[in-house]
């Protein structure tokens, strides 16, 4: 690295120029040209601060610049930086180790992978060995990842450009209360959206089916999530009635971000495979994991499993994740994540009854989305899924970040997701700002 120093549209040139940005027109494109970052804030090459409220892509969980996971990182490359993945490290062993005692009680050993993408394509391919069955059930609205088999497990219309995709996903409708097919003009939810899935299951072939991947509380496809724990015991019972494996993707969830270690945690209800990444080494390095049952574990011990990486268990990887975990522990990270989670619920739902725009809040812990719309009585949204993003939200996103704040707009959505050591002043801090920009949309309401 030189020792140059860019001023801000010179470094947005030079990222311009010489690389290619995720999801984005390239010409369009316009970062957020970033020098340091600390705590729940980050600072632009020229000192501008933004207060991180999307803990940048749901991932940085224990907030930016933690000097005893930058110091674990350190001490790994001194001792080993690298090792094929058919050896094993200190590291691997104890992060495994780690991670068998925070997930549910079967799950207990985790084959290491770089990303959530990774992880989700090793869970549904370990389904399918251990079932001997091949079709997995996931959500319309979800997403899990940019890989083949990922991209089409996810609804997300992200995928659809490289359509048709692996031939074995199969979509199925959503919990999604506030808009959902079966019970949105209910006075409560009827767990159709459940019952529909078996149906579905029937109408495959139980005897064809794998797997059922679902998050363990949506993430980027709008924070959607049953209204009703009794949604993923239903699914579960599903699971055990037609032996397939229940697949619960933790990528964005898992690691605190609902005030429990995983977000399937909330409902009591155990999986047979976890896919994780982002919050595991809160984006310090790039590690996931699938996370697998005493079951699935045993089946492998005499049949090859067909998976592997080059940078499988990388050990600084592993080293940040060890560090990762334990600060979360040692600071209690899911108590502040609950109790912070009740100031942001409070205020998020001030602001809905200050701003006609705002036609939903929802979420949990530290992990909320506002869903903006033209017109609360018939809820028309303000641009729409898989729509270009409106005018209104085109300013309420260009708003946001002239008045300090980073977080991820999309579609009628507003995400609010801060590290979890946020503290009361800067959610109120960050509410404000959110606050400046729901008045640019109110401007575009019926």
């Amino acid at each position: 690295m030189s020792d140059k120093t860019y001023s801000a549209q010179e470094l947005v040139d030079l990222n311009r120029k010489y690389t290619l940005f995720s999801w984005a027109v390239q010409n369009t494109v316009n970062p957020i040209p970033a020098g340091r970052a600390e705590g729940v804030y980050l600072w632009d090459v020229e000192g501008k601060r933004y207060i991180d409220f999307a803990s940048q892509l749901m991932n940085v969980n224990i907030g930016h610049g933690d000097k005893r996971v930058i110091q674990a990182i350190k001490d790994q490359a001194d001792q080993l930086l690298y090792v094929y993945p058919g050896m094993a490290t200190k590291v691997r062993g104890e992060l495994g180790e780690m991670l068998a005692e925070i997930t549910p009680s079967r799950l207990t050993k985790s084959f290491f992978t770089l990303g959530g993408a990774e992880a989700v394509e090793n869970a549904m391919k370990i389904a399918r060995l251990y079932t001997g069955k091949q079709k997995v059930l996931a959500r319309y609205r979800s997403y899990h990842g940019a890989t083949a088999g990922a991209a089409t497990a996810g609804g997300d219309p992200r995928g659809t450009p490289v359509e048709p995709g692996v031939p074995w996903i199969v979509h199925v409708h959503d919990p999604y209360r506030y808009r959902c097919l079966f019970c949105r003009d209910l006075d409560g939810c009827n767990l159709m959206c459940a019952d529909h899935i078996e149906q579905t299951i029937l109408f495959e072939g139980p005897e064809t089916v794998a797997a059922i991947l679902l998050e363990g509380y949506n993430g980027s496809s709008g924070i959607i999530a049953p209204p009703d724990p009794e949604y993923w015991q239903r699914i579960r019972a599903m699971c055990d009635r037609y032996d397939i494996m229940l697949i619960s993707d933790e990528v964005m969830s898992g690691f605190g971000r609902t005030g429990e270690w995983f977000g399937i945690d909330l409902y009591g209800v155990e999986p047979d495979i976890i896919a994780t990444a982002k919050g595991l080494t809160s984006g310090y390095l790039p590690l996931g994991a699938t996370i697998v049952s005493d079951d699935i574990a045993a089946h492998f011990e005499d049949k090859m499993l067909f998976a592997g990486l080059t940078y499988s268990a990388h050990p600084m990887s592993c080293a940040a994740a060890i560090a990762n975990l334990k600060v979360i522990q040692e600071d209690n990270l899911l108590d502040n994540t609950k109790k912070m989670g009740k100031v942001l619920d409070k205020g998020l739902r001030d602001l809905q009854a200050e701003h006609p725009s705002v036609g939903d809040v929802r979420g949990v812990g530290l992990f909320y989305v506002i869903e903006l719309v033209k017109n609360r009585d018939t809820r028309e949204p303000m641009s729409g899924w898989n729509k270009p993003m409106s005018e209104a939200m085109q300013k309420v996103a260009a708003t946001i970040r002239q008045n300090g704040m980073s977080t991820f707009v999309k579609w009628d959505w507003i995400f609010c997701v801060p590290p979890l050591i946020v503290n009361e002043e800067q959610i109120n801090e960050g509410l404000e700002i959110i606050n400046g920009a729901l008045a640019v949309a109110d401007e575009y309401t019926d």
